[in-house]
């Protein structure tokens, strides 16, 4: 056989291996990713139907005949909502819960303080996947709360995850979607977006916005609101002041390296 010819069998064969390992992941990642948002929407089910339990002032927990509503999911701790006690049976790791409209934003939020990153790569069941999960930085308190809790999401490419917050970018989708949901799993809670903005998370350049945490004065956190503000692609309306609390949604950006999405809103409810 001459030898150009075993050369270009030889190059076949290696493109067809490329081909036929680029194809494997490929699939893998949509049949992966098509696995968790099932996941994910079982979880959100589960949530919306014990939320659609709950008595109204017009609609009592029981009726005279004994035929009215169930009682709702009893909470596994003492003052925990009723919509996510049964999740946190399931994982205990879960936070909060986190959902904007017309975005597929609809998730639980992790938290292991002990565990730096543990969901990054993570799913709810701790299994490993590339889509992760939302969660806050592990120094953040969500209970008490810290004055600012960055929260952290992919931006993943089937639209999942914080893809979302690429949305943003419009400031016609923020007029309408101006209001996160982010509920602990004590309270409901609702917060305005007040910045959106791009930077780079790369070692000395871009603007640290995950290491503010908790303001040691009145100036240090009008300065952090005001440097949000001044990189926002669009001025909103809204600024929160001193005492507010706030939450920072970070995702990746490709128009630089290592970039980063940021949608910073405070707590209005």
């Amino acid at each position: 056989m001459r030898p150009k010819k075993i050369l270009f069998i030889i190059t076949l064969v290696i493109l067809l291996g490329v081909f036929i390992f680029s194809a494997t992941y490929v699939l893998d990642y949509y049949i992966n990713s098509a696995k968790q948002k099932g996941e994910f929407d079982e979880l959100a089910s589960m949530v919306e139907s014990v939320q659609a339990q709950q008595p109204t002032e017009s609609q009592p927990l029981f009726d005279p005949d004994g035929e009215g509503q169930t009682l709702p999911t009893e909470p596994t701790e003492p003052g925990m909502l009723p919509e996510y006690a049964p999740l946190f049976d399931l994982n205990p790791d879960i936070a909060g819960w986190m959902k904007i409209e017309d975005t597929r934003i609809n998730y639980p939020v992790m938290h292991t303080p002990d565990r730096p990153d543990y969901y990054l790569y993570r799913n709810f069941k701790q299994e490993s996947s590339a889509q992760g999960c939302l969660y806050a930085r592990e120094v953040c308190d969500i209970v008490s709360p810290s004055d600012n809790i960055t929260i952290y999401g992919h931006c993943m490419n089937d639209g999942s995850m914080f893809e979302g917050l690429h949305d943003y970018l419009d400031k016609d989708f923020f007029l309408e979607h101006g209001i996160i949901q982010f509920d602990t799993l004590m309270e409901h809670h609702e917060y305005q977006i007040f910045a959106v903005f791009k930077t780079t998370a790369s070692i000395g350049e871009g603007f640290a916005y995950h290491q503010f945490v908790n303001a040691a004065s009145e100036e240090e956190f009008d300065s952090f609101v005001s440097v949000c503000k001044n990189l926002s692609f669009y001025e909103t309306g809204f600024t929160p002041k001193y005492g507010d609390k706030l939450i920072t949604l970070s995702t990746c950006e490709y128009t630089q390296v290592n970039g980063r999405l940021v949608v910073v809103a405070y707590r209005i409810s």
